[in-house]
Order: structure tokens, then C-alpha cells, then sequence
């Protein structure tokens, strides 16, 4: 059974409750986001696999995933980098945000940058692939109507100055 810490508006650590209890109750709680960039600046993003719950077949940040019950923001980002992409490197703390997802459940975002060129060993289970776009390329699939999910949508626009 997934266990999650639920947090306060603080992000203080107040409970654990399971996954389920966390999604029915709407709690407030942690999720990893690992942003890959490299030499040339371009931003690594993952389509995620067709069989999963929430978004399949959208673009999301390079490796993203909720933190476990008793895990640091860091250890859960260097967790979920290294299943969904196969890959080991370090990672450095960007930023942490507070989102309200659409059901108006509070989730506190840790964002991490790691500096890789690929390639990268997906999991088939979770990923469809993962590949480097510009910036402006983006942009352009935002402004095209491109599936993204939620949480990268709002990391573009608040930190990339992305339009709404």
C-alpha cells in the first residue's frame, strides 16, 4: 500500500495517509519534478506511457511522481528519475511551488535540474519516450493545443513566462 505524507500549507509534515485517502480526501501533499537540460539549453520532456491513470499520452517534465511517506523532496526525485529513465546523475533544487490541481487539491511541487545530453532507458511501463525540444519549440506546442499535463503547463507559465 502507497503511503503519502500529507502536509499543511506550510508544507510541515502533519500525517501519512495512503494514496487512496490522499486523492478521495483531497490532501495536500509533495510531488518531484526533474527538469533535464542539455548542452544546447533544450528541455528533456516525457510523454507519458497510454496506461497511465492520470494524463497518458502527455507531455510532462522529464521524470515526475509524488513523494513516499518519510522520503526527502530529493531522495523521491532521484527515486522516480532513475525508474522511469534508467539513468543516475546528480540533481540540484530549482524551486518548490504550491499548485491547486483542478479538484482544488493543494500539491507542493519540487522542481530539480539535472544537465544530460541521453540517452535515456525508459520504462516501457510508465513512458512512451523522452525527447529534447527548445524552449521555443514548446512554447509552440503549448500555443498548438499539445497535450501537457497540468503540473508542467503550470511550471511553463509561472517560471518560462509562458502564456496562459
Amino acid at each position: 500500500m502507497e503511503m503519502m505524507d500529507v502536509v499543511d500549507e506550510n508544507d510541515e509534515i502533519v500525517r501519512v495517509a495512503t494514496r487512496k485517502e490522499v486523492y478521495e480526501k483531497l490532501l495536500t501533499h509533495r510531488i518531484v519534478h526533474v527538469l533535464v537540460f542539455n548542452r544546447k539549453g533544450e528541455l528533456a520532456l516525457q510523454l507519458q506511457g497510454e496506461k497511465k491513470k492520470y494524463c497518458p499520452l502527455h507531455w510532462v517534465s522529464t521524470a515526475a511522481g509524488h513523494a513516499d511517506a518519510g522520503e526527502t523532496a530529493e531522495q523521491a526525485a532521484l527515486r522516480e528519475f532513475f525508474e522511469e529513465t534508467g539513468v543516475r546523475l546528480p540533481i540540484r533544487f530549482l524551486f518548490k511551488d504550491l499548485f491547486t490541481d483542478d479538484r482544488g487539491m493543494g500539491k507542493f511541487l519540487y522542481f530539480y535540474r539535472a544537465d544530460y545530453e541521453g540517452p535515456f532507458r525508459i520504462n516501457p511501463e510508465e513512458v512512451a519516450k523522452i525527447e529534447f525540444f527548445t524552449l521555443d519549440r514548446i512554447r509552440e506546442m503549448v500555443r498548438r493545443g499539445g497535450k501537457f499535463h497540468p503540473q508542467l503547463l503550470f511550471l511553463l507559465r509561472k517560471r518560462f513566462g509562458f502564456e496562459q
